[in-house]
């Protein structure tokens, strides 16, 4: 019997682990890199071992250091979560090698189906050639072998794109998953991503627990998952759970996996098997009133399934809450995250806690949030109401764009396909700033000032501040005077004004707005504002054509030849930055001549810094 688990991974999953670990009496053992020394999985696991390595992102591709830290801690198991090492068959048997219990499947399955294309040659399905695609091929996917996560995945739909984009996912996928083999398949347009979660034992019986449709994605990652899929057919869905049966059988499948469907015109297009949990497995959970992770150590232990999985019942919705910008083009933020909390309604699940740094190492993920509801339409009201009540102070979020998503009609119908976000982004990250959010961060700040020392005989001359909006940027002007009866400002009724607490009369409604202060950051009831000074700093002006590091990251390449005085085209890639794990392409703003470049492979960069200057050619 299993008594004390070493999860390979870090973050959510560690801690999701850890979690149920505890609930079965079992010891645990968390690994961390430098980075992550203080991060919350490395606080709450029983013990936790150092894991040196060449760089945060590498520490956790270590499979040797981390058998080692497994023998070293007294465990006798390892739990491999999902990312990094957790689809890696030698990873798999150096654990069995050292005496050790591997809490996922077989390796022989793990290589049958991790790499996809060897999984689709099992399922009959021939890739693309990447020398016979011609423009009738078009559009395409190029896909990592190994791993998932959206990692090393990209679109092409120009014939002239396909090289440069087969060397940028082998990049991104061998920094993600210590493996640069990528290949290409057909890409469907319009499908939805409908996926079965199995679970195998070693005794026979495999389970399918029913659907999720995780087709709400931005740049190949999930962002909304829910289960069941909506508006299938009996039929299909009957269909889905068998293949993915037969998958699962087909190379004796132990433990939890996922098989997943590209779905469109009632067809299902098998896309690939993952042999490991899911990061969206929390919705399969709450459905079927299981814990997979306690089912995963179960299995490993020789217990059997019972014969017939448990009965669905209701639905669920999981989002998944990013440190990124959607409206910057999904740019991954870093910063403090000072608060982190939702209403006990919903699942929480998350490797932070206050007070964490979000830095640039790691995915982006602070947090999933799942509602579980007797019916869909209740499910996403939940859901929804408690992400818009939910306190996240700290980087900018995509927290404003999962409520709109949950909210928007196309969604609330059912069935909404892979493009959801090309067709609606813009209008679903507009700004809609509360007109009163920054009138209350003014007054609670105007609280506790002297009365007489704030208080005018001349009405016409308030007190003036300055705020700004983020992440949109816009700036307000706000008035507003100190009276004998108290605060007072135009067009409301200040009933009461606190530094954490301002109520306003607004015709005729009560409205209260809750306030956080963090430095310059003002938080009034969810929306961030940056207190302006009344004299603005000096800006350094720069160079027309300068190319700015849009975040924080690493310089992981240049564009080939690239160097002082070559002449670049419009929209050229010129650098690319990893960050959070994902590659982001920095182009020329116009044609001309490069007259500087600061950047360099393997460089740390801050947002803002200086990367390059194209001057452009006035010809």
């Amino acid at each position: 019997m299993i008594t004390s688990v070493l999860v390979a991974n870090r973050g959510e999953i560690a801690c999701r682990v850890f979690r149920t670990c505890a609930e079965l009496g079992v010891r645990t053992v968390a690994v961390y890199s430098d980075a992550d020394e203080d991060a919350l999985h490395a606080r709450v696991a029983d013990a936790a071992v150092r894991l040196p390595g060449a760089s945060p992102a590498d520490t956790y591709l270590r499979g040797d250091l981390i058998v080692k830290a497994a023998l070293a801690a007294g465990a006798d198991a390892v739990h491999p979560g999902y990312g990094f090492l957790s689809e890696n068959a030698d990873f798999a048997r150096a654990v069995a090698d050292a005496g050790l219990t591997w809490i996922g499947p077989p390796p022989e399955a793990i290589e049958a189906m991790a790499s996809k294309t060897r999984a689709k040659e099992l399922m009959g399905i021939e890739p693309l050639k990447t020398g016979d695609i011609t423009a009738a091929d078009l559009p395409v996917l190029v896909k990592a072998a190994a791993g998932g996560g959206g990692r090393g995945m990209r679109v092409v739909r120009d014939l002239a794109d396909l090289d440069e984009q087969l060397a940028a996912a082998g990049a991104e996928a061998l920094s993600a998953f210590g493996d640069g083999e990528v290949f290409v398949e057909p890409y469907i347009e319009g499908g939805r991503h409908v996926e079965v979660q199995v679970m195998a034992d070693a005794h026979g019986t495999v389970w399918a627990l029913g659907t999720r449709d995780c087709s709400l994605q931005r740049r190949h990652q999930k962002v909304i998952e829910e289960a069941p899929a909506p508006g299938l057919t009996p039929e299909l869905e009957t269909s889905l759970r068998e293949m993915s049966v037969r998958a699962a059988r087909a190379i004796d499948y132990r433990g939890a996996g996922t098989v997943e469907f590209l779905v469109a015109g009632g067809t299902a297009h098998f896309l690939e098997m993952n042999t490991r949990l899911q990061v969206e497995h929390p919705v399969t959970e709450a459905v079927f009133g299981v814990d997979l992770v306690a089912w995963q150590l179960r299995v490993a232990e020789g217990e059997p399934l019972d014969e017939e999985p448990p009965t669905a019942r209701g639905h669920a919705v999981e989002a998944r809450l990013y440190a990124e910008d959607p409206a910057a083009g999904w740019a991954p933020q870093t910063g403090t995250l000072h608060r982190l909390s939702v209403p006990e309604a919903v699942r929480l699940d998350t490797g932070f806690t206050d007070g964490d740094p979000i830095g640039v190492h790691y995915d982006a993920m602070l947090a999933k949030v799942v509602a579980h509801a007797p019916t869909r339409a209740e499910a996403l009201r939940k859901l929804a109401g408690a992400l818009e009540r939910a306190v996240v102070h700290g980087p900018v979020t995509n927290r404003e764009l999962l409520v709109r998503s949950l909210r928007h009609d196309e969604f609330i119908a059912g069935g909404a396909d892979t493009g959801f976000y090309d067709r609606h982004l813009a209008a679903l990250t507009a700004p809609s700033p509360d007109p009163y959010a920054p009138l209350a961060a003014a007054l609670a700040d105007a609280h506790g000032r002297s009365r007489f020392g704030g208080w005018r005989n001349v009405a016409s001359q308030p007190q003036v501040k300055h705020y700004r909006t983020e992440p949109d940027g816009t700036e307000h002007e706000v008035r507003y005077r100190h009276t004998r009866d108290g605060l007072a400002a135009d067009g409301v009724r200040v009933v009461r004004a606190t530094p954490k607490l301002v109520v306003l009369e607004v015709d005729g409604v009560v409205r209260k707005f809750d306030v956080t202060v963090h430095g310059e950051r003002v938080y009034v009831n969810g929306a961030a504002l940056t207190a302006l000074p009344r004299l603005p700093e000096p800006v350094a002006r720069q160079e027309p054509g300068s190319l700015l590091a849009p975040m924080p990251g690493t310089v992981v390449r240049l564009a080939e030849g690239l160097a002082e005085g070559v002449t670049v085209a419009a929209g050229q890639p010129l650098i690319w930055l990893e960050a959070m794990k994902m590659e982001h392409r920095v182009t020329a703003p116009a044609s001309g001549t490069l007259t500087a470049l600061h950047a360099a492979p393997g460089r740390q960069v801050e947002v803002g810094a200086l990367l390059a200057v194209v001057q452009e050619d006035q010809s």
